[in-house]
């Protein structure tokens, strides 16, 4: 039977709506254990989340919210009073465990002077567990686990957990509309000030720089990705990292020579 397409499949472009459409038809298939990744900011997982419970009424969809650093989320999903009926779990808030930890400023752009090296101490015990977990996952629970995931996130599950990566079903992209795009750079933009950078945490610097590169590597005009940049410039620099705030700043001249606030800096 054709899907029925909403009035927010009407909203999406071509592109969008023939990956929303591939996701839907994915899960509607789906029988028992699986993984799917799907790149999105939070905001847009929303959306999914409540579009895919408008589209689906033959399956039991549940989601688990995750706003801090957890461990073991197999501990979490077993201790769900109704695990044995769900068909889809969505699991959102996964990077407030990434945060912390010294990876993400190698990812967010910092000098490796101030990263660990790479190995199993720098990676967050949640990935460790995850990893060593996944015949558990299979074996205890018949659901379709959906992570939803922003870009940085997708990333340290390839590169830290690659054997549960390696077990998905499938990986679905859903970037934020130009509209959004406009709004969410137009808004760090406008609130990011000295008094603001100056009271974040190490973790939420990290969630900032990762919020603006993940803005940056979208389709956007060459002004606003200056603007971008010299925020992440004064990000670094309110954080006294200035060898990584001048080379922001001179990311910013290259999409914008005339940019001022670069300059003087």
């Amino acid at each position: 039977m054709p899907l029925k397409l909403t009035d927010w499949d009407q909203d999406l472009p071509i592109e969008k709506d023939e990956e929303y459409q591939a996701f839907i038809r994915t899960l509607q298939f789906t029988d028992g254990f699986s993984i799917l990744f799907v790149r999105c900011s939070p905001a847009e997982g929303e959306q999914l989340i409540s579009q895919v419970k408008a589209d689906i009424h033959n399956q039991n969809i549940e989601v688990i919210k995750l706003d801090k650093d957890v461990t073991n989320l197999y501990a979490i999903v077993d201790k769900l009073p109704n695990k044995n009926n769900i068909n889809i779990l969505f699991i959102t808030g996964l990077e407030s465990s990434f945060y912390k930890y010294e990876e993400a400023k190698t990812l967010a752009g910092w000098s490796s002077k101030e990263t660990h090296h790479y190995s199993w101490e720098s990676v967050p015990p949640f990935l460790i567990n995850i990893n060593q977990q996944r015949e558990r996952f299979r074996d205890s629970f018949n659901i379709c686990f959906i992570f939803l995931l922003p870009q940085f996130a997708i990333k340290y599950f390839i590169h830290r957990a690659p054997d549960f990566f390696d077990w998905r079903s499938g990986l679905f992209d859903f970037p934020l509309d130009s509209k959004t795009l406009e709004q969410e750079a137009t808004r760090i933009i406008q609130e990011g000030t000295y008094e603001k950078y100056a009271n974040l945490t190490n973790e939420e610097t990290n969630q900032k720089i990762l919020e603006i590169i993940d803005i940056i590597e979208h389709e956007i005009d060459n002004e606003q990705k200056a603007e971008l940049f010299f925020e992440l410039g004064y990000l670094q620099r309110v954080r006294k990292n200035y060898e990584e705030a001048i080379s922001y700043y001179d990311k910013a001249v290259e999409f914008k020579p005339d940019i001022h606030e670069a300059w003087n800096n």
